[in-house]
């Protein structure tokens, strides 16, 4: 077996001797192992697909949820994205060695600023299997080896993927260790991961935030959180009614489990009465629990118990916790806002830094928004599914960072890179 399942100190050392190879193999070596680990997959389907039975058994008999039970599922048609996704990294061009700037500098020195791989990037992520995927096929194509460290859910899932990738990916020139897997050691073998900054050059952990807060307590490696989604749709007064309806049951129901999902609904009150009735109709007929404040309550009674009952599941007063939930589930918050000024400052209050979004017909609304909200993503006039390094035309992401160093948004290959400056003299010596 290609893939390293065992103590943590030993893994992390043998991807530190693989990444100072990786970092010379040229491009097209790289990506053959890139188009062989997607034929692999593909050629080993039912392997996959019997690992993720087990797992998918073991989450139902846990009762971990619908939620939780759709990140962990794998089928042929997911199976094929996943593939469709590492082939499509193998096209984008390669980040090593590409030049950020040069210059001559008036010594006759030349300078040249040229991105570089990190070294070893391990990344920490819960009940997505197709994460062993994305970022193993994102950090051997920007020249990083790739320690993996997924959940107890996923356990059969992750194995099998990362075996299959990692015997694929020597298989064809790549050297042993540059994709690797730690697993079965909980609390305590993260805490020993986090801590291994001899040899990790990076951790980017793909989580809720209780992940989150177990690292912050014990890494001294560095760390690119890849965080909770606590995401907004504001309404402005000047919406378009029938795309505010198709962007919000689109950001809210297309999948819930995910990230970038919205998870707070904020109406201008001058659009309120024409606008959230219509919107409300339509998130009970996708079995969305609403949770609002007073005003959204008014309006909705006020809109008439005959085209209400029977299709919102439950219409709930909201409680302040709700402000700041990500639900990951049918379940959303609505507010009335009575300016954009209060729906940015709410925004700035509640939000995760992740990705927000207007809905206008307003040029100087828009731009506004854009300039007053704080956040990775911040769209006009679109869902905030969106935000997703496949959909950004990056192949594929580790995940959405919502902090400011040294990436935000999508995590892709640029971001898996750092760089380094190459100084070219003839006899310089400084005066």
């Amino acid at each position: 077996m290609a893939t390293v399942i065992s103590p943590v100190a030993d893994v992390c050392r043998a991807a530190k001797r693989a990444a100072s190879q990786l970092a010379r193999v040229d491009a097209r070596v790289k990506d053959a192992a890139l188009e062989a680990i997607a034929a692999a997959l593909e050629d080993r389907m039912s392997e996959i697909l019997e690992a993720n039975d087990r797992d998918m058994q073991a989450g139902r008999e846990a009762e971990i949820g619908d939620a939780l039970l759709d990140r962990l599922r794998l089928d042929e048609t997911r199976v094929s994205q996943i593939a469709r996704a590492v082939r499509q990294i193998a096209t984008l061009a390669d980040p090593v060695g590409e030049v950020i700037e040069g210059r001559r500098l008036p010594n006759g020195l030349d300078v040249r600023k040229v991105r570089v791989p990190l070294g070893v990037v391990a990344v920490v992520y819960e009940a997505r299997p197709n994460v062993t995927i994305d970022a193993a096929a994102l950090c051997l194509k920007s020249g990083n080896a790739i320690v993996l460290r997924g959940s107890s859910s996923a356990a059969h899932s992750n194995a099998s993927l990362a075996e299959i990738a990692a015997e694929a990916a020597v298989a064809a020139g790549l050297p042993e260790g540059c994709v690797s897997l730690v697993a079965g050691g909980g609390r305590e073998e993260l805490a020993e991961l986090a801590t291994q900054s001899e040899t990790v050059d990076l951790i980017i952990p793909r989580g809720g935030e209780s992940l989150k807060a177990a690292l912050e307590a014990v890494a001294t490696v560095p760390v690119i959180y890849a965080a909770s989604g606590n995401c907004h749709i504001y309404v402005d007064a000047s919406a378009d009614l029938e795309q505010a309806v198709a962007i919000v049951i689109n950001a809210k129901t297309q999948r819930p489990g995910v990230c970038n999902a919205v998870e707070t609904l904020l109406v201008h009150r001058d659009a309120a009465a024409a606008l959230l009735p219509a919107i409300l109709r339509s998130l009970a007929g996708a079995g969305v629990l609403v949770r609002g404040d007073e005003r959204t309550l008014a309006l909705a009674a006020q809109d008439g118990e005959d085209r209400l009952t029977g299709t919102v599941l439950v219409l709930e007063q909201a409680r302040e916790e709700d402000w700041s939930t990500e639900y990951l589930a049918l379940t959303i918050t609505v507010g009335v806002v009575d300016s954009l000024e209060q729906a940015i400052e709410h925004i700035g209050r509640y939000g995760s830094g992740h990705s927000e979004s207007i809905l206008t017909r307003d040029t100087a609304s828009a731009r506004a928004f854009q300039l007053g909200v704080d956040a990775a993503c911040v769209y006009v006039n679109a869902s905030t599914r969106f935000t997703d390094g496949g959909e950004f035309g990056m192949g594929a992401e580790i995940g959405n960072s919502t902090q400011k160093l040294h990436a935000r948004g999508p995590i892709g290959l640029r971001e898996l890179c750092t760089f380094k400056y190459l100084v070219e003299g003839d006899g310089h010596v400084r005066d």
